[in-house]
């Protein structure tokens, strides 16, 4: 197996106005993963959700879906936890319908608490959504917690992987451009790189490790603040630049999923991943 990789959302140069025809034009620039978009809410209806899993069947197109983002799993009221549980769920039964297996959902907020106690109410918060899944029949779609990008949110490196040893269909979605801004450009080049995929196998193991799924941009940080926003790969005043990600992950002969977020251009960067990956593989070359 070998890494895919697709977009968030759809690109500016999307030409349709049905997200049903993404899959095929994916599929057309070469690409093999689309990750479909519910941060706003899960408003995408079962009709058009079927369409878009038929037209991915169809192109070969590996489906992702993030929840919503105002998910928050470091909140211990309980009526919060009741509404996050919400989000999943309907998160979970979309992806359903799509026949995607994969939903990527936000840890939360310090909320003026420290990390500890912050991932200490994020745990059984987290094992409370686990079985509510299970209840409702969605015990086979994966929940991937994100590494997230700004210093007061939950979700560095350790402590999505810490969240992700509760259950082993839990996959960390590693967001390397959230790690850069939160750590305010030093998670960058080659060096980071291994420290960061030899973290991912050390806590869940090889097998787990190599097919982690991931977010990956360009993103402009403030030095108090962490991320502020998304870049495309043409602007070279921030990081993290994807060829030390992509050769590594080549070497070691992983197969994560790589979903671009770049800011209307995250079709095309994500080609620009699969090329440096593709060049990275042992005999392997760039196609066009």
């Amino acid at each position: 197996m070998s890494a895919i990789f697709g977009p968030a959302g759809n690109a500016d140069s999307f030409p349709y106005k049905s997200s049903a025809d993404a899959p095929r034009w994916l599929a057309g620039l070469g690409l093999d993963a689309y990750e479909y978009q519910c941060g706003k809410g899960v408003n995408v209806k079962e009709d058009t959700a079927r369409k878009i899993g038929a037209a991915a069947r169809e192109a070969g197109i590996r489906l992702s879906l993030h929840a919503p983002y105002f998910i928050n799993l470091a909140n211990p009221d309980p009526d919060s936890l009741q509404k996050t549980i919400g989000y999943i769920t309907a998160a979970c039964e979309a992806a359903d319908w799509m026949g995607s297996t994969r939903v990527i959902i936000h840890s939360g907020a310090l909320m003026k608490r420290t990390r500890r106690e912050a991932l200490d109410i994020a745990i059984p918060s987290l094992k409370a959504v686990l079985a509510a899944c299970d209840g409702a029949g969605y015990g086979h779609i994966a929940l991937c917690p994100e590494t997230m990008g700004k210093i007061n949110q939950l979700g560095d490196l350790d402590e999505v992987l810490e969240l992700c040893t509760l259950d082993e269909r839990l996959v960390p979605c590693v967001d390397f451009g959230h790690l850069y801004a939160r750590s305010l450009g030093e998670l960058e080049g080659h060096g980071a790189c291994v420290r960061m995929l030899d973290r991912i196998k050390e806590v869940l193991g090889e097998d787990r490790a190599r097919t982690f799924h991931s977010h990956f941009s360009k993103i402009q940080f403030t030095p108090n603040g962490g991320e502020k926003m998304h870049l495309t790969f043409d602007q070279e005043d921030f990081g993290p630049d994807p060829a030390p990600l992509m050769a590594e992950v080549a070497r070691r002969g992983w197969s994560p999923t790589f979903i671009c977020e770049s800011a209307g251009t995250q079709a095309e960067d994500a080609l620009t991943m699969k090329k440096l990956y593709q060049a990275a593989a042992p005999g392997g070359e760039a196609h066009p």
